[in-house]
């Protein structure tokens, strides 16, 4: 089970996804086990479409939900 400093909540308006790394992420394609930090730039949270920079840890160091994160704008 993974512990709660490797579980990383989605920090935009309304969404509040946990990535597991226990999980993964079957929509895009990340395999169960892979950790938070090995994770594609390019990967999205598959509920809003955030980047990584719109996560924290729900543990630990830099574990605030202090800073909201905004959805990319396409342009």
């Amino acid at each position: 089970m993974a512990k709660p400093e490797e579980m990383y909540q989605c920090q935009t308006s309304n969404c509040g996804y946990v990535y597991d790394p226990d999980r993964g992420d079957r929509k895009g394609k990340i395999p169960p086990g892979t950790q938070f930090e090995d994770l594609p730039e390019s990967w999205r949270c598959p509920i809003c479409g955030g980047t990584k920079k719109c996560f924290r840890p729900l543990a630990g160091p830099g574990s605030t939900k202090e800073a909201k994160c905004e959805l990319p704008t396409e342009k």
